[in-house]
């Protein structure tokens, strides 16, 4: 069924309306084609996969299937090879006879059912899943690759050829060294198995007597493995390979970038960046998934106030909006789901990312390249002569780049950036000690958001927890709404890893530049003030957010306090 067409079907029975449908296919077209429509629906809320599967099988009249409360027999599974099982996002679920029964996303994929139908010589019915229950199966019934532990167990270290760590390395003993199957094998499941565990990180580090892997999930760093410490060069060199990186340069810093191929027609970009240490090359890969790239700002996690001042910041024709907060705070989700709001025909929209991580159509994006000159500062000057309309930079590092980015916000053009700072207010101060003047922070800045990323409790294991009274004042919450609070946490299950939590939620400190704070900033106020006058004028701080997180059940008491820290 083609997109356009089941969203059409959707409309006409008023399961979602006209205006999401266009959201929807926009955000679809934005991801090159690669998301589906269904699988967009379904992420963004305005549909569930067991209602999907339900309409698409009244649609085609097929009977629909939960694969995951269904047991297929092995010997059907092996009917159909994983490849042909990952092309087409099929799985083979029974046999009577000379038929055979597939479950499929999309059951009017008439080529699919076709080549299955001549592969086989099998008859060939179909029932109906969704695309999520699908894409587990394939990975429950095909993993051929065991697991991390498997793979260690099976390494046979007297096959390897192990490089040591004499300084003039002999490259065609690291090449020869990283083809070994066991090194290839190992590297390709690490790769695999973080994307199965959802992992936004991969860590691989050498010390001076171990050498570990660790991936970071929702936020939190785990330990998954630690290869022998004599295939460091092997495994790193294989990863510098991949990335088309120098295996012979190992005194500096590198970045690259891999690219993969999933089942599904999918793509997943590992961002790559190796640091010498004192015992190797340590690598950090980053993960940009663009299925699980939530760009509706509703579902972030913003308060209804804080969204409006937000949204009405970035829709006003000039000035500056700033994000600010640590490393993996989402920053750049928060400004990517901005432009997507903002990406109309209308709008001329430039780009500078140091890296861009993910590609948009309609946005001219232009990646940073400090050794041949082209830094922030360099690509603004640029984007000023070709007439934009909007401005992202990716980050506002320097007083060259933070003057040029407020003289574009003064002279009519919407500018969004991001800091490094730990709250809204300390932003003020940042951007004074670069060399900005007062007078031009107050004019220029539209907003200013601070934010961090906190675990949510899991859905499937969720119970109460009991939390004294006390402790929640103590906290921040009001005494008289203290004993009124019911706190949540995840008991662990077999969805979260035993983790008690699954995914992520924002707290947000939206900080709109009123008239009472810009006259602070003007009469030379430090952070405190500012911080104060806002509380008073109902503006939260990042406490009382994830406070408010709390008291909705998304997230636990535990995380408020890690990700948080207590008003003064």
């Amino acid at each position: 069924m083609q997109a356009s067409r089941l969203g059409e079907l959707l409309v006409r029975n008023n399961v979602i309306t006209k205006e999401q449908l266009t959201k929807s296919l926009e955000e679809q077209k934005s991801s090159g084609g690669q998301l589906r429509l269904g699988s967009i629906l379904i992420k963004n809320g305005l549909i569930s996969e067991s209602d999907l599967t339900t309409f698409l099988s009244k649609q085609y009249g097929v009977p629909s299937i939960n694969l995951s409360e269904f047991e297929a027999d092995p010997s059907v599974v092996k009917i159909i090879p994983a490849d042909v099982a990952q092309k087409y996002q099929i799985v083979p679920v029974n046999r009577a006879g000379a038929t055979l029964i597939i479950a499929m996303s999309d059951p009017s994929n008439i080529f699919a059912i076709d080549d299955i139908k001549f592969m086989t010589g099998y008859n060939v019915e179909v029932v109906v899943a969704s695309e999520t229950a699908i894409k587990a199966a394939i990975d429950k019934y095909y993993d051929q690759s065991a697991s991390l532990a498997d793979v260690m167990n099976d390494l046979e270290m007297d096959d390897l050829e192990v490089i040591g760590d004499e300084e003039d390395v002999d490259v065609s003993s690291l090449e020869r060294a990283t083809e070994d199957a066991p090194v290839v094998k190992l590297v390709n499941l690490i790769l695999t198995d973080a994307i199965k565990k959802k992992a936004s990180d991969i860590y691989i580090e050498p010390y001076e007597r171990t050498f570990r892997v660790r991936y970071r999930i929702d936020g939190v760093l785990y330990e998954v493995m630690k290869p022998p410490l004599k295939l460091k060069n092997a495994i790193t060199s294989r990863i510098k390979i991949m990335a088309e990186l120098d295996i012979a340069e190992r005194r500096l810093p590198q970045d690259g970038r891999i690219k993969i191929k999933l089942g599904g027609g999918q793509d997943m970009d590992y961002r790559v960046s190796v640091l010498p240490t004192l015992f190797g090359e340590k690598v950090v890969l980053r993960l940009l998934d663009k299925s699980n790239l939530q760009l509706d700002m509703t579902k972030l996690g913003y308060e209804s106030e804080a969204l409006r001042h937000f949204q009405e910041a970035i829709h006003k024709p000039f000035g500056m909006v700033l994000v600010t907060g640590p490393t993996g705070s989402g920053k750049t989700v928060s400004l990517y789901s901005a432009l997507s709001e903002l990406n109309k025909v209308t709008e001329n929209i430039s780009t500078a990312e140091d890296p861009v991580e993910f590609n948009f159509a309609g946005i001219n994006q232009v990646q940073m390249h400090e050794d041949i000159g082209l830094n922030f500062a360099a690509a603004l000057r640029a984007f000023l002569r070709q007439d934009p309309d909007i401005i992202m930079i990716g980050e506002i590092r320097d007083f060259e780049t933070a003057e040029i980015g407020i003289k574009a916000a003064l002279t009519g053009h919407m500018v969004l950036s991001t800091l490094h700072t730990n709250d809204a207010p300390s932003t003020i101060n940042r951007l004074l000690n670069m060399g900005i003047e007062p007078f031009l922070v107050a004019s220029a800045v539209n907003l200013i958001t601070a934010q961090r990323l906190a675990r949510r409790v899991c859905s499937e294991c969720k119970v109460v927890e009991e939390v004294p009274v006390q402790a929640l004042i103590n906290a921040g919450v009001p005494p008289e709404e203290a004993p009124g609070y019911v706190c949540y946490k995840g008991a662990g299950c077999a969805k979260c890893n035993n983790t008690g939590y699954k995914g992520r939620v924002g707290f947000y400190q939206v900080m709109p530049m009123l008239e009472e704070i810009r006259e602070l900033i003007l009469n030379g106020a430090n952070t405190a003030e500012i911080k104060r006058e806002s509380m008073r004028l109902g503006i939260k701080t990042m406490r009382q957010s994830g406070l408010t997180k709390l008291k909705e059940g998304v997230t636990s008491f535990e995380e408020v306090l890690r990700v948080t820290v207590a008003d003064d």
